[in-house]
């Protein structure tokens, strides 16, 4: 019954997300549902004490992110930057190759460090301009966007900075860089069989007679200004952007160390505030990274920017205000729903999968769905089993590189279900629905998903790590 519960509580927040439904109303309902049914007199304490608790503790560490985010990716469509590049892209590849164009842009900036909330708000703009340009429905769009900033350069590719990447190596004692032939291989396999599925579906549309569309929400503003500035020009901030991510990742620990505490305030005896900065360095490091963004465009275009600044930033701060409460909310159901019997359930079912990478793929994956967070499903999977994981592959002489390679890869399998917190921003932004672009998605998410298993085949059949 407990099981039964968590699986209700899931399927109930996709189905209202997928009907468009707001998950900052729904995700609470759907979490403290499954709690009364659970436990009624936990209803009250798990709201506040759990699910607000996660919920404002998401957007205290994030919520900077995602209005940085959205303003530097507003004052890119109104200095022309965007429009720039697309023509420039549109000369260099041809206007067929939009979907390529925009996968890499997409892939370069989450290999360099750039948040996946962020590649969403800065990648947008491009994407919607090269569209238009080469008539593509702009429905496919975000399926463009989650393959490439969701699926190999999140956690296929060798090295990549995403935290999806990183959560293993506390578990295995490994680094980044863990089984780079069989990541390489598995990104390989998704970028290929991920292009070549937006590719059909271009062409079906194409076949079709649909364009672009017309009546489309959230439209990024045309470009004022009477001269488009140089394409390198207009590629620099998202260049610095990368750059100085990457720079102040390295920077802020070295500067502030292991921890930093202040006093509060100068009056009574209050007690320190200390922060412990390996935490929360890359959110620092990205904040930075976006404001020396931000001022660059500004620097470079102060006119075409000055003169919309305040009526452009208005739409920019209300979409970072409710993608980063959508998100928010889903980071609250996932650990209520993680917090419920039914839960241990679905961990302790999973557990009984004798084969060692199987079972880890499965498990970390299943989790990553049932709470609607790649990172946050893996941590717990890896929290609650890793021992398991680790002694099973010891007996089958598995190294921990592809335990590495194997649990990262799952994390961004069936995260990306209607309910996922990345995929509701995606679609706030680009002002679509789920009826319209979620299936692409889905699409994509099940290439990634496929791809963990042909990995685990390639170990079995070559030993490659």
């Amino acid at each position: 019954m407990s099981f039964l519960i968590v699986l209700a509580a899931l399927c109930f927040l996709m189905l209202v997300a997928y009907r468009g439904y707001s998950v900052i109303l729904f995700a609470p309902i759907a979490a403290m549902g499954a709690v009364l049914l659970t436990d009624p007199t936990l209803v009250a304490p798990m709201f506040t004490g759990l699910f607000m608790d996660k919920m404002v503790g998401f957007l205290k560490l994030y919520f900077p992110v995602f209005l940085l985010g959205a303003i530097f990716g507003k004052l890119i469509e109104v200095s022309g930057f965007s429009k720039s590049i697309v023509a420039a892209t549109i000369r260099l590849f041809g206007p067929q190759r939009a979907m390529l164009s925009i996968v890499a842009v997409c892939a370069l900036l989450t290999y360099g460090g750039v948040s996946l909330f962020v590649v969403v708000f800065a990648v947008y703009p491009f994407a919607a301009e090269l569209f238009r340009q080469a008539d593509i429905p702009k429905r496919l769009i975000p399926g463009t966007i989650a393959l490439g900033a969701f699926t190999f350069t999140m956690d296929a590719l060798p090295g990549t900075p995403q935290i999806q990447n990183i959560i293993p190596a506390s578990f295995f004692g490994t680094d980044a860089w863990a089984a780079p032939v069989l990541g390489t291989l598995g990104g390989v396999f998704i970028l290929a069989l991920g292009l070549g599925y937006l590719e059909w579906r271009r062409r079906a549309a194409l076949a079709a007679g649909e364009g672009y569309g017309t009546e489309l929400v959230n439209e990024p503003a045309p470009f004022a200004g009477d001269k488009l500035a140089n394409p390198w020009i207009a590629l620099l901030p998202l260049v610095l952007v990368g750059v100085s991510n990457k720079v102040f990742t390295v920077l802020i620990p070295q500067h502030y160390g292991a921890s930093h505490a202040f006093l509060p305030s100068v009056i009574g005896d209050p007690a320190p505030v200390v922060q412990e900065i390996p935490r929360i360095a890359a959110v620092w490091a990205v904040e930075a990274a976006l404001l020396v963004g931000i001022l660059t465009v500004l620097l470079l275009s102060w006119r075409a920017v000055a003169t919309h600044f305040a009526e452009s930033t208005k739409p920019a701060i209300g979409g970072a205000l409710l993608a980063s409460m959508n998100t928010a909310s889903e980071y609250g159901f996932g650990a209520v729903i993680a917090a419920l019997p039914g839960f241990l359930v679905v961990a302790n079912a999973l557990g009984s999968i004798p084969n060692p990478l199987v079972n880890e793929a499965v498990t970390v994956t299943a989790l990553a769905g049932i709470t609607g967070s790649a990172s946050g499903g893996m941590s717990i999977a890896l929290a609650a089993m890793a021992d398991t994981f680790i002694a099973n592959a010891n007996a089958a002489g598995i190294p921990m590189e592809v335990l590495h390679r194997v649990a990262a890869m799952a994390s961004g399998g069936m995260d990306t279900l209607p309910h996922n917190g990345a995929v509701i921003t995606l679609l706030a932004v680009t002002g679509l629905t789920h009826r319209q672009a979620y299936k692409d998605i889905f699409a994509i998410t099940i290439i990634k998903t496929m791809a963990v298993f042909v990995i685990i085949g390639l170990f079995y059949a070559t030993g490659w790590v």
